[in-house]
């Protein structure tokens, strides 16, 4: 099973970074590789099995299950249902955890999967660098010179 994990801290309070992530379709409104993005059979967006349905900036569509979220402990984990790549037994968790010696967030994204032993690291390597990283990126961006 392959693995990756990156975490950043972000130069915001947990409360300000958690309003712009927590919604889980929300990902365009946030993330620079998605564009567009649904909820399927009109579910809310926090209903644990509902399945958001987007498109990333290079046209692929993705279809992510939300497992498990939680506003007490920021936390978000889903699975992804459908993809062009070759993943299967996919686990994802998004968690945000207070800094406390200053007005700073934590985050930390790691992902669990199966793939093709001769693919697994190239999927890994791109997973963290452009989903997790590139998302941790567009929130610092966003919340630079923000108090």
């Amino acid at each position: 099973m392959a693995s990756v994990t990156i975490s950043s801290v972000i130069d915001a309070p947990i409360e300000k970074v958690w309003a712009r992530i927590r919604d889980f379709n929300g990902l365009p409104g946030w993330h620079p590789r998605m564009v567009e993005s649904h909820i399927e059979d009109g579910k809310a967006a926090t209903e644990i099995g509902c399945v958001r349905n987007f498109k990333t900036a290079t046209g692929a569509t993705i279809r992510e299950k939300l497992l498990a979220f939680s506003d007490a402990d920021h936390l978000v984990s889903y699975s992804i249902l459908a993809t062009p790549q070759p993943i299967t037994n996919h686990k994802a968790t998004l968690q945000l955890h207070r800094v406390t010696d200053s007005e700073r967030t934590y985050a930390e994204w790691s992902a669990r999967f199966d793939a093709p032993a001769d693919q697994a690291d190239a999927i890994a390597k791109g997973m963290g660098e452009a989903v997790f990283q590139g998302g941790f990126n567009a929130l610092k961006a966003h919340f630079a010179g923000q108090s």
